[in-house]
């Protein structure tokens, strides 16, 4: 019997899924993944409990980034060159596309540690924290 790959296992029926992360440059932060990413704002809080919060994605998918600000400061730096946000595109005219913008956004890629991402085409670039967003030509599968 073949496993369909696109439905979530009845064992873990998720609805969302989001990612978040804390930062000490929340507005920075913001435009990086908004004006230089491309993402769009899908939410936003502020002082709920001393944290300021914004909710990032695509409309309509249920995958989002959550970065938030506590008002006493939040954790340190992102804690390693293998801490990624991968994006896979259709294709690379699509990722250089991203890419460009980034670049006109004043962001350069930088090189990582493991070589599997520079031989199957991928680019890396800070965040205003330091964390990676990979960008992947194609997807792996």
């Amino acid at each position: 019997m073949a496993v369909n790959e696109s439905v979530w296992p009845d064992s873990l029926r998720v609805a969302q899924v989001r990612v978040a992360r804390p930062t000490d440059r929340l507005d920075e932060v913001v435009r990086f993944y908004v004006d230089g990413l491309g993402l769009r704002e899908l939410y936003r809080f502020q002082n709920h409990a001393g944290y300021d919060g914004v909710m990032l994605g695509l409309p309509g998918a249920d995958y989002h980034l959550e970065f938030t600000s506590y008002v006493d400061g939040s954790p340190g730096a992102a804690p390693s060159s293998e801490n990624l946000l991968v994006l896979y595109f259709e294709g690379e005219a699509q990722m250089y596309d991203v890419a460009q913008r980034l670049g006109e956004y004043g962001v350069e890629p930088v090189p990582v540690d493991n070589p599997y991402w520079a031989a199957n085409g991928g680019l890396a670039f800070p965040d205003p924290d330091g964390w990676l967003v990979m960008l992947m030509p194609r997807p792996v599968f």
